[in-house]
């Protein structure tokens, strides 16, 4: 079994910042994205254990790497940047482009003024000043975009569980928007919010009935 590392970062060199997103299948609710970059390389391998897909993580190790993301960030380790696309923008541009618009936002909120972006999936973002690489399965491969992967899916989820505070039928609290059998039973029996993603089936087929 292979686990991340920083041997991509490594090779391209320079300022590197990983990025990858959350929320793509989802029903309900904003993609996020993160923007990550480390500071230092020579980190002890058993501090970053934990850094991998977020989604091989259970919610309990994934709440144990945040809290090691945020000794690491107060340490002066590594910096991150959170980037949202909300709904309006998914129904609008379709989530791709919108997951893409979400990187961008991440990016610029670290204010570098050119890097080499490392991104999980064949991505390019293309911002004139900054050149991008598409990493297949990256968030498994390279430290910086498993963390950004991390970071991402935390926040998410915490954005989903406060708007369950608001409608509870839905359980976001535990399903995060994806389309659960409860959740898409809900959506027939109480209809739709302004959260949920209405170019998405079978919400579009019941806006058109």
């Amino acid at each position: 079994m292979s686990y991340p590392n920083f041997n991509i970062e490594k090779k391209i060199g320079g300022t590197v910042i990983g990025i990858d997103e959350v929320g793509r299948g989802p029903l309900a609710g904003p993609v996020v994205s993160c923007a990550c970059i480390f500071f230092d390389y020579s980190i002890e391998q058993y501090q970053l254990s934990l850094f991998d897909d977020s989604k091989k993580l259970t919610r309990k190790k994934r709440c144990e790497a945040f809290h090691k993301v945020y000794q690491l960030k107060n340490d002066n380790k590594l910096q991150f940047a959170l980037g949202f696309a909300d709904v309006v923008e998914i129904d609008k541009f379709n989530i791709l482009e919108a997951a893409k618009i979400s990187m961008r936002r991440a990016v610029q909120k670290l204010h570098y003024e050119k890097a080499n972006l490392i991104i999980d999936g064949r991505i390019d973002l293309q911002l004139p000043q900054y050149r991008s690489n598409g990493i297949i399965k990256g968030d498994q491969k390279s430290y910086s975009i498993a963390a950004a992967s991390i970071i991402a899916k935390i926040h998410r989820d915490r954005y989903m569980r406060l708007l369950s505070l608001q409608h509870p039928c839905y359980d976001w609290d535990k399903n995060a928007g994806y389309g659960t059998k409860k959740h898409i039973n809900q959506i027939y029996k109480k209809g739709i919010t302004d959260h949920h993603r209405k170019s998405f089936e079978p919400i579009k087929s019941l806006i058109h009935i």
